[in-house]
């Protein structure tokens, strides 16, 4: 069993003067560190510690540190469900972040809701807190935006643009069909038909087959929902079609210099919600979250990240999932699973790196469609699409 533990030490971390006297809150990771989604979750671990170090550093959280023990899930929701298991029931962690996927969060959150661990989850899915058919949510909890969220975003962009006319090849993966759902039930109220639909395999290799047939529908636009090496085969499958082509729009969870990377030529011109990390250089003063943004950035590069792991819309999710947990317990008082739960749910106007946060019961994510930026792939680099 691949294992890897990350102890963030308090005897480093000084409280008015003294080092921490009392015994660290102790908080789990599920990270994918290997397998085919490692190069997100290695970079989400390396983050966590980061940020974990700056809590640290001042002063840490009700008077004592936070500890992190973290392991590989491998990107397999088996191994992110056995993980679990050893951090609840033999580590002792009082709360998770984490883990990488829609298919690993699902695979943990039965038995964390049962079980009534605080999960903050970095997965881009939305099955997770959607309720009905896919479970309670009572503790669990996401740091990206939600699915309806970003496909909002999408649709106005669109409509903004006179391109009502749209075509959706999507992966048969819980992240796919929770897009397509996404996609069916918010087109009409947004005015956009749905003149045709294709699954995808998100481990294939070549989707030319169809991208035809979604072309012959003749779209205006294509929304591709998928994560990973798919999202850039299927850029650059639609970029090779003949005649004039629809517009090509991807998911939130691909902007990224990878995508870019892999699709190659394919990348230029396609569209995609992101973080406003993706146009950190160019946000306002005015922004809520610039200040956040920019230090999120400067310490990034300073810990040798931005060498190994260059930013993506999802560098910032390990960072915002520890910010809610610290403010959470702030608002807690104590450090008690019950009490951390229902603080989280009612924080207000939180300011992290992938927006500000306004958690309710209702609604375990609090990020509104402002969060997000429409950016577009222009000689290789990410600007806002205007």
């Amino acid at each position: 069993m691949l294992k890897k533990l990350v102890t963030i030490l308090a005897a480093a971390c000084l409280l008015a003067g003294n080092a921490f006297a009392a015994d660290p809150i102790l908080i789990g990771g599920i990270f994918a560190e290997s397998g085919p989604t490692a190069e997100i979750g290695t970079a989400t671990r390396l983050v966590a510690e980061m940020k974990l170090k700056e809590i640290n550093d001042k002063g840490g959280v009700l008077g004592r540190p936070l500890k992190l023990i973290a392991y590989d899930t491998q990107s397999t929701p088996e191994v992110a469900l056995r993980m679990t298991r050893q951090l609840v029931e033999s580590d002792k962690v009082l709360a998770l972040i984490g883990p990488t996927s829609t298919g690993e969060g699902m695979a943990v959150k039965k038995y964390t809701e049962e079980q009534k661990v605080p999960v903050i989850m970095t997965v881009g899915g939305d099955a997770i807190v959607a309720g009905g058919k896919y479970g309670p949510f009572e503790w669990t909890f996401k740091v990206p935006q939600r699915t309806n969220t970003a496909v909002e975003k999408i649709f106005d962009h669109l409509k903004g643009k006179g391109l009502t006319k749209v075509a959706v090849p999507s992966a048969k993966d819980p992240f796919g069909q929770d897009g397509l759902e996404a996609i069916k039930a918010l087109a009409a109220s947004k005015g956009i038909t749905l003149v045709a639909e294709e699954t995808i395999d998100s481990k294939g290799t070549d989707f030319s087959a169809e991208a035809f047939k979604l072309a012959m529908a003749k779209p205006q636009a294509v929304i591709v929902w998928t994560i990973g090496p798919a999202a850039a085969i299927a850029a650059k499958n639609f970029a090779a079609l003949p005649g004039d082509k629809p517009v090509l729009v991807q998911s939130h969870g691909i902007a990224g210099p990878n995508f870019v990377k892999l699709a190659g030529e394919g990348a230029e011109g396609v569209i995609m919600p992101a973080t406003k990390l993706m146009v950190a250089d160019t946000l306002p003063a005015a922004d809520p979250q610039k200040a956040v943004i920019d230090a999120f950035v400067k310490n990034y590069a300073a810990q040798g990240l931005q060498a190994k792991f260059p930013m993506n819309t999802h560098s910032g999710y390990a960072a915002d999932a520890l910010t809610l947990l610290e403010e959470g317990l702030k608002k807690a008082q104590k450090p008690d699973a019950a009490a951390l739960r229902a603080a989280l749910e009612n924080l207000k106007g939180v300011v992290g790196v992938s927006g500000v946060f306004n958690p309710t019961p209702q609604d375990h994510n609090g990020l509104a469609t402002d969060s997000l930026v429409m950016v577009q792939v222009k000689g290789g680099k990410f600007v806002e699409a205007k």
